[in-house]
């Protein structure tokens, strides 16, 4: 994990064009994490012999915990609690690493399935705004005001 983390440095800081020219360099590269993290954290889960349920809820987990770490501390709503597909790509990279493993496919082979869906999820939905729908307050919902995630303004990094 350390490892990771050093080479994204790296890699910013000496590719620091390219990467400002980027759409959306931050979320990319987040998106690329909760990817890693989330099917890392299945993997190991399962070699540790969790069941299969448990261990696709900690590669979720464990994907997301990096991103909730990075809002929290920038001061901003934590994009797993807003409307994002977030959660659920990282929830869908582990269920294949689970998956795979089930069945017993080649851990690498479900490791890369799995990150590849958990990524093309997450940056298809800040690519194209795909959101998940929100519970809307009852004061809102009786009064048609507030449309579905309009509590909080998503705010771009």
């Amino acid at each position: 994990y350390v490892t990771v983390s050093i080479v994204a440095g790296f890699i910013v800081f000496f590719w620091n064009p390219l990467i400002t020219r980027l759409d959306h360099p931050v979320q990319w590269f987040d998106a690329i994490g909760l990817a890693f993290f989330a099917v890392a954290g299945a993997e190991k889960a399962l070699v540790h012999g969790l069941n299969p349920v448990m261990a696709a809820l900690l590669g979720m987990l464990t994907g997301i915990g990096g991103g909730m770490l990075r809002d929290v501390l920038v001061r901003e709503i934590p994009v797993v609690l807003r409307a994002d597909l977030y959660a659920l790509a990282a929830l869908a990279g582990a269920i294949v690493v689970v998956g795979g493993h089930m069945l017993h496919v080649s851990p690498i082979a479900t490791t890369i399935v799995g990150g590849l869906l958990c990524f093309a999820l997450r940056y298809g939905a800040i690519r194209h705004g795909w959101h998940l729908p929100t519970a809307r307050l009852p004061q809102e919902a009786a009064s048609g005001t507030g449309a579905p995630g309009s509590r909080h303004e998503d705010r771009t990094h």
